[in-house]
């Protein structure tokens, strides 16, 4: 997960948690920033730290090196990549989303982007369809992401929301999830539209929390050919408004933090397996 930045360390550890909590087996946060060593370590102690910083040079290119952070990328087998949570709307961020959409080390494996990798892409989803014909991209925009991605607003009403998520996945040829108010999952000809969540999710972090449930299932389905990424985003919406859901009956929507979610999570996935 690269993801956090100086300013933003809470991304970063609101991600690793929610990963850990979904069933992955071990996270490691690609840290772009030094502060992000001390932040995360304290915050979610059982997340494993990468040196990422300055993984991709400018242009897109990575460090030359057998030792560089590109190769560090896939010491430890990944299984799913996150980019974008709190990295922060500018240059290197672009930088970086340049260098793992060309790059050849993580071709093969599934990718989620959020945040300020969406702003990133602003009026040019169709960057990721190269990626997407060949391995899964997941974008995981809210509405304002979504209409800067589309160049275009995007409405407010069920059919508007669900007309705007199917043309964002076919200019990009990814799997769109638009957050929201029922959330809008499109993959292709297939779309399904959420049920669970509460006003009380519309709070800073809680997109982080998504994304890292999101790409922790996504890591699980490459294990399990059974199951397909389409299906692995529609629960990753459905536990995140579940877990938002269980979490509000205790302390209601008002004070409902992200932190909180990531804390229900346990009785979300009981309540799913019973």
């Amino acid at each position: 997960c690269i993801v956090g930045s100086r300013t933003m360390p809470g991304a970063a550890v609101l991600v690793a948690r929610a990963a850990q909590r979904s069933g992955a087996g071990l996270v490691e946060i690609g840290c772009l920033d030094a502060e992000l060593f001390a932040a995360v370590a304290v915050a979610a102690p059982e997340a494993v730290l990468g040196d990422f910083i300055g993984l991709f040079e400018p242009e897109g290119a990575t460090r030359a090196s057998d030792n560089g952070p590109a190769a560090r990328l896939l010491a430890r087998g990944p299984q799913a990549v996150l980019f974008g949570c709190g990295c922060g709307d500018d240059a290197r961020t672009r930088n970086v989303l340049a260098g793992l959409l060309a790059s050849e080390l993580v071709a093969g494996l599934p990718l989620v982007l959020d945040a300020d990798a969406l702003n990133a892409l602003a009026g040019e989803p169709e960057r990721v369809r190269a990626r997407s014909t060949s391995s899964v991209v997941v974008l995981t925009p809210h509405p304002g992401e979504a209409a800067r991605l589309l160049a275009r607003d995007v409405p407010r009403d069920p059919e508007g929301r669900r007309a705007a998520a199917r043309e964002l996945a076919e200019r990009s040829g990814a799997i769109v999830c638009l957050k929201g108010r029922e959330t809008v999952v499109v993959a292709g000809a297939r779309s399904a539209v959420n049920s669970t969540g509460n006003p009380g999710l519309a709070t800073a972090g809680s997109g982080d929390v998504l994304s890292g449930i999101l790409t922790a299932l996504l890591a699980v389905t490459r294990a399990m050919p059974e199951h397909d990424a389409f299906s692995a985003a529609r629960l990753a919406v459905h536990l995140h408004g579940r877990a938002g859901d269980l979490a509000a009956e205790t302390i209601g929507e008002r004070s409902l933090i992200a932190s909180d979610v990531i804390e229900a999570l346990p009785r979300a996935f009981r309540e799913l397996r019973r």
